[in-house]
């Protein structure tokens, strides 16, 4: 095994860059094996080893992959970010809607005074998105061919 500590292998990693993106595709290990040294294995008892899965990020769950769903199809439609179907689970940069848990934020979102206090903030970040449509609808018919066939498989 090459993560072992008696007849391991060190493992060379070297950062290059590939299309303006962190690479390492020319890291290696070592031809040779190599004990570990004597303060190595006592700063592993001393400190432990890392747990790499407590670096992962939350996994969504299933109510957010559903929503994530939503708003791909409606960014897929054409449509706009709508803070009042997915505010309480999701905010862009910028928005100054809190966030919090979905299930205590759901009954909170129906009420017309909640929805008055929050239109304000989308309507200027809603006039952006359109740009991008008008440019890509005037310029490339081939981003419009894919958005069709993508709207085509969704049927």
């Amino acid at each position: 095994m090459p993560t072992d500590f008696i007849h391991g292998l060190d493992y060379r990693m070297k950062k290059g860059s590939k299309g303006g993106y962190a690479d390492y595709s020319t890291s290696s290990w070592a031809r040779r094996e190599r004990p570990l040294s004597d303060s190595e294995q006592a700063a592993i008892k001393q400190h432990g080893l890392f747990n790499l899965a407590d670096f992962l990020p939350k996994k969504p769950t299933d109510v957010e992959l559903k929503v994530m769903k939503e708003m791909f199809e409606a960014s897929v439609d054409g449509e706009a970010y709508d803070m009042e179907r997915w505010g309480q689970y999701f905010k862009p940069a910028g928005m100054s809607q809190n966030t919090g848990d979905p299930n205590k934020s759901t009954p909170k979102a129906t009420p017309v005074a909640s929805d008055d206090h929050d239109e304000p903030a989308p309507t200027p970040k809603a006039a952006p998105a359109p740009a991008p449509q008008a440019e890509s609808t005037g310029g490339d018919s081939r981003a419009q061919d894919i958005l069709a066939m993508i709207r085509n498989r969704q049927k």
